[in-house]
Parts: structure tokens; sequence; C-alpha cells
């Protein structure tokens, strides 16, 4: 069992297409999104709590995302992330936020 993080480990830097999508809308990303990001490229796993609208799903696709935009596309479809949804009001929600492109 791992420890619990009470401190951020050192913030991650999103490659550029990211920042600027971040910056695009208006926003920049929080410390718990970018400490989420350097820990699964450390390759270690994370349990997030924080409250609604704190962007907890964003902090959960972020590094998928940062890896999936990093790597060239496969030949044919492969499994990449699975998510399962506790409501499907997020689902359908989450389904929508993906659809729309990053650049």
């Amino acid at each position: 069992m791992t420890k619990p993080l009470h401190v951020a480990p050192e913030p991650a830097t999103l490659p550029p297409l990211f920042a600027r999508w971040f910056e695009s809308r208006g926003w920049s990303p929080r410390a718990h999104q970018l400490a989420l990001l350097s820990l699964a490229q450390a390759g270690k796993s994370a349990l997030l709590i924080a409250p609604t609208g704190a962007g907890k799903t964003l902090a959960g696709f972020l590094p998928s995302l940062v890896d999936f935009a990093a790597r060239p596309a496969p030949r044919k479809p492969t499994l990449h992330t699975l998510y399962i949804s506790p409501l499907k009001a997020l689902a359908v929600d989450v389904k929508r936020n993906l659809e729309m492109p990053v650049a």
C-alpha cells in the first residue's frame, strides 16, 4: 500500500497542444490535474478526492489524452482507456466533451 499523497509531486508540464487548449478556454490547469498527470507519467496510481466542479473528470482523462496525442495513430483500433461512469448523465457529458477536438 502506498501512502497518501498530501503534497503534490513536481507538476507535470503540459505539452503545448494542451497548454493552448486550456488557454483558449480561459482556463489554467489545476494543481490536482497536473499532479495526476505527473503520477501517471511516472507509472504510479492515484486516487483523487475533490469537490464537485473541481475538474476531477479532466484530471482523470488528462494523462490518457496527453499520452494518446503523443503516440502515432494505431494501424487498427485498440483499447487505450477504459472509463466506467457512475452516472449515465456523466457518461453522456464525458462523451460529448471528448468528441470536441483539443486543437
